[in-house]
């Protein structure tokens, strides 16, 4: 179960007919798999962060759908009733990742092309899509990884926010995989890791990632940057994202923003690094991005323990919108978008992206 490439465990894969996936929420303490045997597990995981990041949990739903439709008895009108209800409920967990939605339709769109035939060649099929989507986003990683590798600077000192590494993809990651490449290069002098909260995906994921792989990395509290940035200490910024609008407004999770601000007023490149996938051209601004709001006790506790005063009331927004203004470069699999992103991302998205013409 490792990939010796980067040597971590993959995120999400198919295994005698069950949907396997490394349980996110026990890292770094304990690597555990997670065996779904049915959508609604699927569905679970995802909803329950025990597999996050937006790639992943494209990947995770199209293998989820696959293994939806293997796992029913249905067949013809029932089964396409069925369907649409493993659609919807793998829709409904979580709001904000475009890439959930985006493979959805994908496989939505498999399931209207081969369901004349009926039976396993249906079945086959789906899982063949879900498969396919999966390589595809690990081949996309790599890509996007060397093309991003080659704007950072020699003796790089890069900081980075949550966890945009093979973790949150079909592997190597988005936002590290360019940290990756760029290690590969002899260009990464230090990676400063923000803790993330208040899920703690860069203290728990990305740092045992980073350990993983060798690449020398410090972790530092949300509220260090720009301490540090005033400092020259960090001389780039590599982020992923969750959803991208039409003009280059980046939906991340929470606290990228801050982390954008403060590289735009120490005159910081700021690249974010995300697949096509992640491209919404059809949601004009970020303004129209929805913003998912998680449960209070994810702020008010940490690792099972309460450290607010019962009673407190509690703000728990998943991600936040960084203008596009503040952002230097979108690197995807397929080329680097620069100002004006609007013309730039329907560029490289290309004619048959949601929202071109």
């Amino acid at each position: 179960m490792l990939f010796p490439e980067v040597g971590v465990v993959p995120t999400v894969a198919w295994e005698d007919g069950v949907v396997v996936m490394i349980d996110q929420r026990r890292l770094p303490h304990e690597e555990v798999l997670l065996r779904c045997r049915d959508h609604h597990e699927v569905a679970d995981a995802i909803k329950d962060m025990a597999i996050r990041g937006a790639p992943a949990i494209g990947v995770a739903a199209a293998l989820g759908l696959a293994l939806g439709a293997r796992v029913s008895r249905s067949e013809s009108g029932a089964l396409r009733s069925e369907w649409s209800d493993m659609c919807a409920t793998l829709a409904a967990t979580r709001p904000t990742a475009v890439n959930l939605f985006w493979a959805i339709e994908r496989m939505r769109r498999r399931f209207d092309a081969v369901s004349p035939q009926g039976g396993e060649a249906l079945r086959r099929a789906l899982l063949d899509e879900a498969l396919a989507i999966q390589q595809e986003d690990l081949e996309s990683c790599h890509r996007m990884g060397d093309l991003g590798a080659e704007l950072l600077p020699a003796e790089a000192r890069v900081l980075t926010h949550c966890n945009a590494g093979a973790l949150a993809t079909a592997g190597y990651g988005t936002a590290l995989g360019v940290i990756r490449s760029a290690a590969r290069l002899g260009k990464i002098k230090t990676v400063f890791a923000d803790e993330t909260r208040p899920w703690l995906q860069g203290a728990r994921l990305t740092a045992w990632e980073l350990l993983q792989d060798g690449i020398p990395t410090t972790l530092i509290a949300d509220n260090m940057a720009g301490h540090l940035m005033a400092r020259g200490e960090i001389n780039a910024v590599v982020v992923g994202s969750d959803r991208i609008a039409a003009n280059g407004d980046v939906a991340n999770k929470i606290g990228t923003y801050s982390v954008a601000v403060l590289a735009k007023e120490h005159e910081i490149p700021f690249y974010v690094a995300a697949p096509v996938s992640t491209f919404d051209l059809a949601t004009p601004s970020g303004k129209d991005i929805p913003i998912e709001e998680r449960p209070a006790d994810e702020v008010t506790h940490v690792a099972g323990h309460r450290v607010a005063p019962e009673g407190i009331a509690v703000r728990n927004p998943a991600f936040d919108v960084t203008p596009h203004r503040y952002v230097t470069a979108i690197v995807c699999e397929r080329g680097v978008a620069r100002p004006p992103f609007g013309e730039s991302l329907r560029a490289l998205a290309g004619p048959q992206a949601p929202g071109t013409r």
